[in-house]
């Protein structure tokens, strides 16, 4: 079984802004509603532990792979529930540079596994927004602060 939610936003600010914000892991406690931490480093091929806070739901840490990072356009990483086949998410962050100088933000998961059926990922969306919205908040206040 498969399902995918995908989630995005115009922020009024430059690629590279979007990026450097995104990529400030250390950053997350102190703007992101749902992803509240990420430990490592956005490199392919690294483990990184990530800790999220669906809303009305209780946090999670997962630690999964980075499948790919390409400056300014693509962060993705895969992880799963327990082990391999029961629930798996594919994470992936994609930017696209706009005319005049804003950027699309997608946020975007492709899960499989027998359990994806049961689960309810209406919350995870909610999360997914938060997270687009804070990011906004953050990058277009912060202006060329990153």
């Amino acid at each position: 079984m498969k399902k995918e939610i995908t989630t995005s936003i115009i922020i009024h600010a430059g690629i590279e802004h979007v990026w450097s914000a995104l990529t400030d892991f250390a950053s997350f406690p102190n703007w992101n509603p749902f992803i509240t931490s990420i430990n490592g480093k956005a490199e392919e091929g690294a483990r990184i532990t990530v800790r999220i806070h669906p809303p009305q739901s209780k946090p999670m840490t997962f630690k999964p792979v980075v499948l790919s990072c390409l400056a300014h356009k693509e962060l993705r990483w895969k992880g799963k529930l327990l082990v391999g086949g029961l629930f798996d998410g594919e994470h992936i962050f994609e930017l696209s540079e706009n005319t005049a100088g804003t950027t699309l933000f997608i946020q975007r998961e492709l899960f499989s596994g027998i359990l994806v059926g049961m689960m309810n990922l209406e919350n995870t969306r909610k999360g997914f927004e938060a997270m687009n919205r804070q990011l906004k908040a953050l990058v277009e206040k912060s202006g060329s602060a990153f």
